[in-house]
């Protein structure tokens, strides 16, 4: 065994691998090159954000929205992609070619570029996800450059779990400009929503939550809270819900 592979030095007694062993946040994702996957709260948010986002003034059938799926932007480099935490378009098939789940989003292909980009912070992400880095060259541009220069995608959120801070930019030009929440919420007149914070409780986990709300701030139920509704409406005419079948 050599210097680089031996085990920490034991106490006696020994201490609990809880103690001595690498914890969640010094093995943060089983892919090095991805240091913000996988992560349990990035897959439960944005879960949420896609259960939410009903825009008022489209169809569904005109609406697609995703989590973690390649995102391919450059028909002179197909093969460079970004994999949002979620992003939203309209006026594109929520079916590929109206026929088929999408295996990815591309660009050159689709012809309409996302409305929306949001972003989770991860400690390995953070700088990029916010703008703080560069390009290399030779090397595929920076998220922040796709969003801004390329796909110019008009809204784009940044999340903190760490902090429950919301950062937003829009599209102003050329370029991002920070852009400030009213009443916790930022709105969207063009599809008739806004995001927002939440505090409450989504998959048995209470804390404060990025959602989806109407322009002046209603919740959009989620598929579960909308069944809750429904039972609650039955009792009130009489019917136990528990015994329709």
């Amino acid at each position: 065994m050599t210097s680089s592979t031996r085990l920490p030095h034991q106490s006696d007694p020994p201490l609990s691998p809880r103690q001595t062993l690498p914890t969640m946040y010094d093995l943060p994702s089983e892919n090095p090159e991805e240091p913000g996957l996988p992560d349990e709260f990035h897959a439960w948010q944005s879960q949420l954000l896609r259960e939410t986002f009903r825009p008022r003034n489209w169809n569904p059938d005109e609406v697609f929205s995703a989590m973690d799926l390649n995102l391919y932007y450059d028909v002179t480099h197909p093969n460079w992609y970004k994999r949002p935490d979620w992003f939203a378009v309209v006026g594109v098939p929520r079916l590929y070619e109206g026929r088929d789940l999408r295996l990815s989003y591309v660009r050159w292909q689709e012809r309409v570029d996302p409305l929306i980009v949001v972003e989770l912070l991860s400690p390995g992400t953070e700088e990029e996800d916010l703008g703080q880095t560069t390009s290399q060259p030779g090397k595929p541009p920076t998220k922040w450059e796709v969003y801004e220069q390329i796909l110019r995608v008009p809204y784009y959120f940044v999340f903190s779990r760490y902090t429950d801070r919301l950062q937003v930019f829009q599209l102003v030009g050329d370029s991002y400009q920070s852009a400030e929440l009213t009443e916790g919420r930022f709105r969207i007149p063009r599809i008739g929503l806004s995001l927002g914070l939440w505090q409450g409780n989504y998959e048995n986990l209470d804390r404060l939550w990025l959602r989806w709300m109407t322009i002046t701030g209603e919740l959009i139920p989620t598929s579960s809270e909308r069944a809750e509704q429904l039972a609650a409406r039955l009792r009130d005419l009489g019917i136990d819900p528990d015994r329709l079948d």
